[in-house]
């Protein structure tokens, strides 16, 4: 009796380690294919950058070159056309970018931070939860546009969507606007845009239910100024930035995890290089 217990104690000892040995092995694999794709994502967006950007961004161009510049300031004389506000010289092909995916709307840029991305405008917020710009399907996916707002960021209220990646990489660094000195160091952001420029002064950044946005409705532009009044006092940074009611706007959103199905956005306001 004694010998059959001590075999049968064996015997599960072993089927136990067997056990661990196999879930550590499953989760390595596991690990190690999520770092693949995560890899493999933040390739495509370096090649994509290659192809796409023509960055000088050791200094601010005062004013975009004068092909990219609006139409009624290219009409203008020289002396009258005057930078309203100071963008880094990038240089984005826009053609190159709309025959890669048509999808195309901007390019989102914040010196300093991995963000550096295209943004993509699809007829839903599915397409792109997991889809490249290329197509290619990956968990990083790609930034993209609330489809309610308009594609050429024309209206007061625009809003950008983005996975918060562990690795840091699309919109994870945005939950560092949480703390003051964070945004102290990266106060605003640019956006680019085949019609026209932007620097992005950021105003507010709050935490907000995933079903609260859904419920107040604040991805349209009609609740853009109870969005700000919900914003105002819930800010975990101090902006100094002032707005009007002729503004436009820039929303980032984000998974956050306060609880469960939290977002984090944060709000600025977009300043054209160029005024009308």
């Amino acid at each position: 009796m004694t010998h059959r217990r001590k075999r049968g104690s064996v015997t599960v000892v072993w089927l136990i380690l067997l056990l661990a040995i196999c879930v550590t092995g499953f989760s390595a694999y596991n690990l190690r294919e999520i770092t693949r794709i995560y890899e493999e994502g933040d390739r495509s967006y370096e090649q994509l950058r290659e192809q796409i950007l023509r960055p000088d961004r050791e200094s601010t161009s005062g004013g975009a070159a004068a092909d990219t510049q609006p139409e009624d300031a290219l009409n203008r004389p020289e002396t009258e056309v005057q930078a309203q506000a100071d963008i880094p010289a990038l240089s984005v092909d826009f053609e190159a970018l709309s025959e890669i995916n048509t999808d195309s709307a901007a390019w989102l840029y914040c010196p300093d931070t991995v963000i550096d991305y295209p943004v993509m405008r699809a007829d839903d917020y599915d397409r792109y939860l997991h889809l490249l710009p290329d197509g290619t399907y990956n968990a990083n996916g790609s930034l993209f546009m609330d489809y309610n707002c308009p594609a050429d960021f024309s209206g007061r209220l625009s809003v950008i969507y983005g996975h918060n990646m562990k690795s840091g990489k699309m919109f994870g660094s945005l939950a560092k606007y949480k703390q003051q000195s964070y945004f102290d160091e990266h106060p605003y952001m640019y956006l680019y845009t085949e019609r026209e420029n932007y620097r992005v002064e950021l105003i507010y950044g709050c935490v907000i239910g995933a079903n609260d946005w859904r419920k107040r409705a604040f991805m349209y532009e009609v609740n853009l100024e109870a969005l700000l009044t919900y914003a105002a006092p819930k800010t975990t940074f101090d902006s100094a930035v002032k707005y009007t009611d002729e503004d436009r706007f820039l929303v980032l959103s984000t998974c956050s995890y306060e609880f469960d199905d939290a977002r984090y956005i944060v709000i600025g306001v977009m300043i054209p290089e160029y005024g009308a």
